[in-house]
């Protein structure tokens, strides 16, 4: 087992040559035995407690590699609940609608088809990562010599497909107004998802990419603005009210509008936000600190408390339990929501998104206009060898704007800001540069270019 499988937030790597099934059952032991060492005596008691769920996505070998995992887990005595092809939101609400201890989704998410891995969840769906345990599993998991061990735990298959579809719609509003959407799956769980939850509803759906078998017709990550162009012909095709694009395990999403224009996913969590508002007046809203200027302004301007957080699925979602946040929303097209355990939701993403349009009786393009008020460079890499050195320079050269170092550094200026930070996987700088006019952006953003090189195309 290749240790380099072990990222920030989650296991990734390419099948079998890093993530094979020795290592799936490895990593099932480890898993089973770190969650379940974290239980208090009152949670030993508690039904269902000693078990964790499993899903899996798409994948050709994802049967496989969750088959090892639950026969890794089940030889340290705990019990499995599998719940079959899921998408990973739908590991969350398992997670809490069965009382778990946790549980892991088989998923390379947004990755090439050659890839697998796990994103593990703690008690209440919490995210295990690098700094909440994963470090602990990764360390068992190599230290194993073998993967002999009798299944003492049982194992469960449950579906919950119902139970999911009821929570998700839960959040829908009664309109009299039809919608027609395009959707792009991505050749991933949404293709799955979508018909089952939604295929009910009076809403018009076109369907792009629904076959999951393994395959990609275009890799499934939708912040790639190639990735985007079914959809946006799509839209613009059939007359839709707007569009929108899943990655692979239909944990994220990028929207365009009716004019088959994108729509990033800062600029989404502006639009959201006033919505979320109307009824928790006063609630924070956590978004991340790549965002542009206007997600914070909409959060004031409507009578809510901005809450500014580094970049990352398990900081956003502590963030917004710390803060009883009713709302949170990342560039990278994860959207949370208090009312799903603090957790990130596609699906219900999409329900919010049918509420606005059918309540605005407005096109997208209208209600997205008078937040472009600023020029953002979007997110840009570059390949540097000492990351520090160079975040640290930056620090220095611009040190007479306002500097913070939450996420790598952060420097704001009355007119134009920019934050530079490590990636956690890659040996990259990223860089995300705003101003208040299209002509100050591409000076400054010539400026940061000439010190950290030409940008990876990546």
């Amino acid at each position: 087992m290749d240790s380099a499988i072990f990222k920030a937030y989650d296991i990734r790597g390419i099948y079998p040559d890093q993530i094979d099934d020795e290592g799936a059952w490895k990593i099932g032991s480890a898993t089973a035995q770190f969650l379940r060492s974290l239980l208090t005596g009152y949670e030993r008691g508690q039904a269902n407690m000693q078990s964790l769920c499993v899903g899996r996505d798409m994948r050709t070998h994802s049967p496989a590699v969750a088959k090892a995992l639950i026969k890794g887990m089940n030889s340290t005595g705990a019990n499995v609940i599998d719940i079959g092809m899921i998408d990973t939101p739908q590991m969350y609400f398992a997670i809490n609608h069965l009382g778990t201890c946790g549980g892991v989704q088989v998923t390379a998410s947004h990755n090439p088809a050659k890839y697998n891995g796990f994103k593990i969840s703690g008690l209440q769906a919490k995210p295990v990562g690098a700094d909440t345990g994963l470090k602990d599993i990764q360390h068992i998991a190599m230290a194993m010599p073998h993967t002999k061990g009798k299944a003492t735990g049982s194992l469960e298959k449950r579906d919950l497909t119902g139970e999911y579809k009821n929570h998700v719609l839960k959040f829908l509003r009664p309109s009299k107004v039809k919608l027609k959407i395009a959707i792009d799956a991505s050749n991933g769980m949404a293709g799955k998802i979508v018909p089952a939850v939604f295929g009910n509803l009076p809403v018009e759906i076109i369907p792009i990419n629904f076959k999951h078998d393994g395959t990609f017709k275009h890799e499934p990550n939708p912040l790639v603005e190639e990735n985007l162009a079914e959809v946006k012909e799509a839209v613009v095709e059939n007359g839709c009210h707007f569009g929108l694009c899943f990655d692979g395990d239909a944990d994220r999403l990028m929207m365009v509008d009716e004019k088959g224009r994108t729509v990033t996913c800062d600029l989404m969590t502006a639009l959201i936000a006033p919505y979320f508002l109307e009824k928790d007046l006063k609630s924070t809203i956590v978004y991340d600190l790549r965002s542009s200027w206007v997600v914070a302004e909409e959060i004031i301007k409507h009578g809510g408390t901005p809450r500014r957080e580094r970049v990352g699925h398990s900081y956003m979602k502590k963030a917004m339990r710390d803060s009883h946040a009713v709302f949170g929303g990342e560039l990278s097209g994860h959207f949370y929501y208090r009312d799903n355990y603090c957790a990130d939701s596609g699906m219900i993403t999409l329900v919010h998104i049918l509420n606005i349009v059918a309540q605005a009786k407005r096109p997208i393009s209208k209600l997205i206009k008078p937040l472009r008020r600023y020029h953002a460079s979007g997110e840009m890499n570059f390949e540097v060898e000492d990351k520090q050195t160079r975040i640290k320079e930056l620090a220095r050269q611009y040190g007479e704007g306002q500097v913070d170092y939450l996420d790598g550094v952060t420097v704001s200026f009355k007119d134009w800001w920019f934050n530079c930070r490590p990636s956690n996987t890659e040996p990259f700088l990223r860089l995300n540069v705003e101003a208040k006019t299209e002509g100050l952006l591409a000076e400054r953003l010539g400026e940061i270019e000439a010190q950290l090189g030409v940008p990876v195309l990546h």
